[in-house]
């Protein structure tokens, strides 16, 4: 069971039509597979992964993906269907998700991507595909030269601390002679207004997240994390995003001698920690009309 009070636990599901779809958003580690299985079961449904890291198949623990033994329990879509060297973005999967909508089965969509669920509730710019030869380049180049390369209006609207975004937008702005900021602007309806679907946003106290985050991390040692990564280092790639999942470099260090196998484990849950922060600082600012939940 998640870790939410009864009351709260009974409060979403009391009056929540079976068919009606259910999102699930929260930073890492704060119990959104876990509600989203509880609903599942008690409900019915198909729980789809709205987590950009756990669309690749060979990082089942690094990455946090619900265990065999768990989709076993209810269906799971999304989940490590992708080879760890396919481009994916936005784009791909909200075509992914559209064909799920509206079929005989209520979707129950969860995971940490914010920008997944703006783009599902709130539409999303049909930006043409970047050219390999342009997202090879950006792969190339260093964080603060991508920055410095971007129009003024997304440069002011984007994270500068997340490589794939910035990267992202620098391809855009290569790509097309338009800044993302600019595409975005004009954007198509929502496939899923809020207004059609329950959306919960885990709402979480930074002190419990972070303790979580460190246990998380080593239950992932535990259940093998270290092995999973060790078998990714002969074609381990830094430039692809299956590759920079939290955990990857850092244990990467220790399995080529660089660091021990203390260090690198604080450095993963020091990353974990800062982007957890990230998460939950996005969703409190774009998310406040989601209803929130408060684990224990």
């Amino acid at each position: 069971m998640p870790d939410i009070p009864k009351a709260q636990m009974d409060a979403l599901l009391q009056g929540l039509p079976p068919e009606r779809p259910v999102l699930i958003a929260g930073p890492t580690a704060s119990g959104k597979s876990a509600l989203a299985l509880a609903i599942a079961e008690a409900q019915g449904g198909v729980i789809v992964n709205a987590d950009a890291s756990q669309v690749y198949e060979p990082l089942r623990i690094i990455s946090a993906r619900p265990s065999a033994e768990e989709e076993a329990r209810a269906p799971h879509l999304l989940y490590g269907h992708l080879a760890e060297d396919a481009p994916y973005s936005t784009g791909h999967w909200l075509r992914e998700v559209a064909p799920l909508l509206g079929g005989d089965q209520r979707v129950i969509i969860t995971g940490g991507t914010g920008l997944y669920f703006s783009a599902l509730t709130q539409g999303l710019a049909e930006i043409p595909e970047t050219p390999p030869e342009v997202r090879a380049q950006g792969d190339e180049m260093a964080l603060e030269e991508l920055l410095t390369q971007l129009d003024g209006d997304t440069a002011a609207g984007i994270d500068p601390r997340n490589r794939a975004r910035v990267q992202r937008a620098w391809e855009v702005w290569q790509a097309t002679g338009r800044g993302l900021s600019d595409w975005q602007r004009n954007t198509g309806a929502p496939l899923l207004p809020l207004g059609e679907c329950l959306p919960i946003v885990f709402d979480v106290e930074r002190d419990w997240l972070n303790a979580r985050i460190a246990q998380r991390f080593d239950i992932m040692l535990a259940q093998g994390a270290l092995e999973e990564v060790a078998a990714l280092r002969p074609r381990y790639d830094p430039s692809r995003p299956a590759h920079r999942a939290i955990g990857v470099p850092e244990l990467i260090r220790y399995i080529d001698g660089d660091w021990p196998l203390h260090r690198a484990r604080e450095a993963a849950v020091v990353a974990t920690r800062r982007f957890a922060k990230r998460q939950r600082t996005w969703m409190r600012s774009k998310m406040a009309d989601w209803q929130r939940v408060t684990p224990k």
